[in-house]
């Protein structure tokens, strides 16, 4: 027991002096994970939208496929980028393995349909409520998923954190994809893992700290921009 209270202390130290590799790994990681969340939500949202308020052929089948694409295991994920970016992958010349890079490509794939999924739903929703305004008003495509869009945008920051939640949290995938190598692509879950095996529990613990802090505070600077307190909507 004195273990782990020494343990909390050291790691509450470490937080306050602001140690320079715990500064340095959180950075990499807030870095690599907000990335790959604006990447993705910038594919996500328009496609989830789109599937909502479209009807072509195959859009059902497109739409599950969509949907079991969010239980994809991560390391899976990170296997299959690691042969494509491989020296004898397709797109090994491009010496993108081990980098930051690679890691947002993991993150990406990985976040993408839990982002277009949850996108789908909600403006599925707004779809059938707007649906007989938007026809009358004779619209074009663009304008409905636009206004959609705009109308659903706090169910999409939903998305948008969910998605970002899973990003900072994933371990798996970026392990095989940027090796956790030192100053270059070590994160703070790849540096959890790192330091819990070497008997580091100070320092796991302090990233452990500052990775539930990020989680928090992204939340809240997000709902902030979106001034969803002030408009009552909370």
């Amino acid at each position: 027991m004195n273990d782990i209270f020494e343990g909390l202390r050291a790691a509450f130290w470490l937080v306050i002096t602001g140690d320079p590799d715990l500064v340095e790994i959180s950075l990499r990681s807030l870095q690599v994970s907000l990335s790959a969340l604006v990447i993705a939500c910038a594919i996500a949202i328009p496609l989830g939208t789109v599937l909502a308020i479209r009807r072509f052929r195959y859009r059902r089948l497109t739409i599950s496929l969509l949907n079991s694409l969010m239980g994809l295991p991560p390391v899976v994920v990170g296997l299959i980028v690691y042969i494509l970016l491989s020296r004898s992958g397709p797109f090994g010349v491009l010496g993108l393995l081990f980098t930051p890079t690679a890691m947002i490509i993991a993150q990406v794939i990985i976040i993408t349909p839990l982002i277009a999924s949850i996108t789908h739903q909600a403006m599925r929703e707004l779809w059938a409520e707007y649906h007989d305004l938007l026809i009358s008003l004779n619209t074009s495509s663009r304008q409905r998923i636009r206004t959609l869009i705009w109308d659903g945008r706090r169910n999409l920051l939903t998305a948008a954190l969910a998605g970002f939640g899973r990003a900072i949290g994933e371990v798996g995938a970026i392990m095989i994809v940027g090796g956790n190598i030192d100053n270059a692509t070590r994160v703070l879950t790849t540096a959890i893992a790192l330091e819990t095996g070497k008997g580091d529990f100070a320092l796991a613990l302090a990233l452990g700290f500052v990775l539930i802090a990020l989680a928090i505070l992204i939340n809240i600077a997000i709902h902030w921009l979106s001034r969803t307190e002030q408009e009552g909507t909370w």
